[in-house]
């Protein structure tokens, strides 16, 4: 047993540890301590992982089955950073909840074993290399994820929960289909066997069906972009936030969206290599990116519901990140920068908007007003955390988009440089307008009692924010180079 294979075992038992220690807890901070352990151990032991690939470069494991490369190790830190930074949070979310309105221990165990084996299901499904296993994965991923939607037992989180459990579970159908036609497309070459791994598909891929190849992918990207929250099938999404509790939103909006258009960036040099490079697949991926933007900036601006407008901004930036991987070149490196980008963003906008939730109990922006003066730490922090969003410059999300805009335009793509310039500035303004509505109006007079901010948290929003300045004025070489090689991965393919 090699010393990969012996991490991946520790790291699986980890959570099942977890899990089945949630089963025998009683009291209600204890189970939710346990998924923040397993999120820090896990996020530790992936190191290993990262070491292993610096020494000896891409590699496979448990037979041909699972694959560490620069693009899947990257985002295997971006789903340890998601998991850890709401593991953290959740602990004072959930203390102010029970203090509120308590919850049943049933409540806090279903959610701590459901948190614990959906991030263990999101790490498959990025350290797979076979195709099977990863649309297994996913599909766990979908069901075990429908139930951390319901904050409680209400009709608009079931209907919610049901709605996202219909629309995936036919994204995934698709999926599935698409997975079948891949596997058809090699049946006959004498090395079949291998036709059944990405890292086999791309290495045979001259001969495979380029017809059925491209007809695969629609399936593929129309499946998993379901899950990706891609319009038009961006449906449950909104519903889906409104409903959920806050520790949940970054999870599904930096790692899940993120793991499902992960499975699309698998598949997309291979159905170009099988094609000729002719780019059929690359303007599959620009329409649906394009027909997010253009949702995203329909709906953004008639929104009262704060969550659902935060899932609109998720369908927003998703499609930013696929329009960036349907340019190609620059576009790709863009397009997994923005994901990081996105992602802690999206941290920093969800923990500060659920917290003003929380303090203001409602979620009607109508409703809010004079955040800064009543809560200066957490509404200083939504402020930001929009500001990022928007694309202000100098933070990184600027950074990642004006690179996109550029791929554009040296491609010489001046309408679809245009389209993109008018999506992003009309969810400019709708944003900027409700936030300043909210952090600077004035409001209701606070009740006397201080802010109350832990220190875990604060570290948080700090981290955040440094983060998101620093990457936006100076890239620091080593991540650059890092960052070409996980997009040469989209751009050639696997090379083990």
């Amino acid at each position: 047993m090699t010393s990969i294979q012996f991490i991946s075992i520790i790291i699986v038992i980890v959570f099942f540890s977890g899990i089945l220690i949630s089963l025998f807890l009683r009291e209600q901070k204890s189970l939710i301590v346990v998924p923040l352990w397993s999120s820090a151990i896990t996020a530790m032991l992936s190191i290993f992982f990262a070491v292993e690939l610096n020494k000896s470069g891409p590699f496979l494991f448990f037979g041909n089955n699972f694959i560490v490369d620069q693009l899947s190790i990257y985002h295997v830190f971006l789903v340890n950073i998601v998991f850890l930074a709401a593991g953290i949070y959740m602990q004072d979310y959930f203390a102010k909840v029970e203090e509120k309105k308590g919850a049943s221990v049933f409540h806090y165990r279903r959610f701590s074993m459901l948190w614990q084996a959906f991030q263990l299901m999101l790490l498959v499904v990025i350290l797979s290399n076979n195709i099977g296993l990863t649309w297994v994965a996913m599909e766990a991923t979908t069901i075990l994820s429908a139930f951390l939607i319901i904050s409680e037992s209400n009709s608009l989180s079931l209907e919610a929960m049901w709605k996202y459990l219909l629309v995936c579970s036919v994204g995934i159908g698709l999926a599935f289909i698409g997975t079948i036609l891949v596997a058809a497309a090699g049946r006959e070459h004498e090395a079949a066997e291998h036709m059944n791994t990405f890292s086999g598909l791309y290495e045979h891929a001259s001969n495979l069906n380029p017809a059925l190849m491209l007809f695969a992918f629609i399936f593929i990207a129309v499946g998993y972009g379901t899950k990706a929250g891609l319009a038009p099938m961006h449906t449950w999404l909104p519903d889906a936030y409104s409903q959920a509790p806050t520790p949940v939103f970054p999870v599904f909006s930096g790692v899940m969206l993120n793991a499902a258009l992960f499975v699309i960036m698998r598949y997309l040099p291979i159905v170009e290599a099988s094609m000729g490079e002719s780019g059929d697949a690359r303007s599959i991926l620009l329409l649906l990116g394009f027909l997010s933007l253009l949702f995203a900036a329909v709906f953004i601006p008639i929104q009262h519901d704060l969550k659902r407008l935060l899932a609109y901004s998720s369908i927003e930036h998703i499609g930013i990140i696929t329009i960036g991987l349907g340019l190609g070149g620059l576009g790709t490196l863009a397009a997994l920068f923005h994901c990081m980008n996105n992602l802690i963003s999206k941290i920093l906008v969800f923990f500060s908007s659920g917290s003003i939730i929380q303090e203001y109990k409602t979620d009607d922006m109508r409703k809010i007003s004079g955040v800064m003066k009543r809560m200066p730490v957490w509404g200083s922090a939504f402020f930001v955390s929009v500001l990022v969003l928007i694309g202000v410059a100098p933070f990184s999300v600027f950074m990642s988009e004006f690179m996109i805009v550029r791929a554009a335009f040296r491609q010489g793509r001046y309408l679809l440089f245009g389209l993109f310039m008018l999506g992003t500035i009309a969810i400019f303004i709708s944003m900027l307008k409700y936030t300043l509505d909210m952090v600077f109006k004035p409001g209701l007079e606070d009740d006397g009692s201080p802010e109350k901010v832990r220190l875990s948290n604060m570290i948080i929003i700090i981290g955040s924010i440094a983060v998101l300045l620093t990457f936006g004025l100076w890239m620091p070489p080593q991540f650059l180079d890092f960052l070409e090689s996980a997009a040469a991965i989209i751009e050639t393919g696997i090379k083990i």
